[in-house]
């Protein structure tokens, strides 16, 4: 076989190599994309919403999350910890009706703590636990990010009985007036699903509980 012939069929090898090799980093990049959507379902397009529709960029920052908290193991609790969470979580609900400021207050600390409690970052590194729990309770962790910007605008004072919601760098969502009761109590309901979720519910208990 001559030298030239040789050389050709090396040329020839290298290039089916470097084709597939691409082809191998697309089909991986696809199923990336495809992965963190089902992963973070809802969280995937706020991502994307965020970076002002680029997908790349809302895909780098889901796949850091996961780099940094995928690893993380829950803590299941014990019976006397989840009753004693379950009464906190009543008791707000009560105080909503004559104080729905501090009502809110108190479900924004209670998700703090049972997420501390499950194991996830201190509720005193907000946007740490925030972010872990993206990644483990995507389906419900924007009640966590809606309760806590109302309750961070009542402990400012802002918008008088009604508390107020406070720009959020972890939210798409901006209010320019505070909200009233209604909003308060919708803010109360999806934190609850976040809450239930830590918990550890069964599905039908939920669905029996799905007001707050």
């Amino acid at each position: 076989m001559s030298t030239g012939v040789i050389i050709a069929l090396i040329v020839a090898a290298a290039a089916v190599v470097a084709v597939a090799a691409i082809l191998v980093v697309r089909a991986r990049g696809a199923h990336g994309g495809r992965s963190l959507k089902q992963r973070f379902g809802p969280e995937y397009d706020r991502a994307v919403a965020r970076h002002d529709g680029d997908v790349k960029a809302a895909e780098r920052e889901l796949g850091g999350l996961v780099e940094r908290h995928g690893g993380l193991r829950e803590r299941p609790l014990e019976a006397a910890e989840r009753e004693r969470f379950e009464s906190r979580w009543t008791a707000a609900q009560e105080r909503f009706v004559d104080s729905p400021r501090e009502a809110v207050a108190e479900a924004d600390r209670l998700l703090a703590e049972v997420a501390g409690a499950r194991g996830f970052p201190d509720g005193t590194r907000y946007e740490d636990q925030l972010a872990a729990l993206t990644v483990h309770h995507a389906d419900h962790v924007h009640g966590y990010r809606r309760v806590h910007r109302a309750a961070a605008g009542a402990r400012a004072g802002v918008g008088g009985g009604g508390g107020a919601a406070v720009a959020d760098p972890t939210s798409v969502e901006r209010h320019s007036s505070a909200p009233g009761t209604e909003d308060l109590r919708a803010a109360m309901v999806e934190a609850r699903a976040l809450f239930d979720d830590l918990l550890g519910r069964p599905r039908r208990h939920r669905r029996q509980t799905k007001e707050a």
